[in-house]
């Protein structure tokens, strides 16, 4: 979890940030999605995190995520240009979808490999959102037809989300989802502060890399 929750410091990332930087400043810049693994930025005082954040809501800074999704994209470069707002119809209260009121959203898209795994076909995917709206990048993958591998909210079920909420999940919701976490990975953020560029990257954990090997 990015944020603190009643299990205390060590329950979060900025908990755990505070505790090694030695003082209660530590911030957030950004924050990734429960089940998105990847780069966060951490301010270690106040003033930075405040510089930090007004880069980030300005779009200045150039975010680059890795997604496996669920069959083979055809185009190899593509843009989806869809406005995002909350979704009605669902009974997942944090569940947003693509309609024409929402608020603008866009993200770049490129393929890396089609693969076939226990003759599945799958994509590995560079994205790159220019907007920075709630879920964004896995709804919008989804409204082309190509969900993530292993999200609970924008798959094929999203009554599997509020079982896994419950600890209801059953073998056929995790058959399903195929991974215990959705296949999302914040790869690199990228900015110019301070007269400087910067680059902070990470490398995908076992589970995202073992999912690419052919089976």
């Amino acid at each position: 979890m990015c944020h603190p929750t009643r299990n205390g410091e060590m329950s979060s990332l900025v908990g755990r940030a505070r505790l090694y930087l030695g003082h209660a400043e530590g911030r957030l810049v950004n924050r990734l999605d429960r089940e998105t693994s990847g780069v966060v930025l951490i301010a270690r005082h106040v003033d930075a995190a405040s510089e930090l954040g007004k880069l980030v809501a300005s779009g200045a800074v150039q975010k680059h995520y890795w997604a496996i999704v669920h069959g083979h994209v055809a185009e190899t470069e593509l843009v989806i240009d869809a406005p995002l707002g909350k979704d009605e119809r669902s009974i997942v209260a944090i569940k947003d979808c693509v309609r024409s009121d929402g608020a603008q959203a866009k993200t770049k898209v490129t393929v890396r490999s089609r693969f076939t795994r226990d003759e599945t076909a799958f994509t590995w995917l560079d994205v790159a959102p220019e907007s920075g709206r709630k879920h964004q990048i896995r709804i919008h993958l989804a409204h082309i037809g190509h969900s993530i591998v292993g999200d609970k909210i924008y798959g094929s079920d999203d009554q599997i989300y509020l079982r896994f909420i419950d600890g209801t999940l059953t073998p056929e919701d995790e058959a399903m989802l195929m991974v215990p976490n959705h296949l999302l990975h914040a790869r690199a953020v990228s900015f110019s502060w301070r007269g400087r560029g910067a680059t902070f990257d990470a490398e995908a954990d076992a589970s995202f890399r073992s999912f690419l090997e052919p089976r």
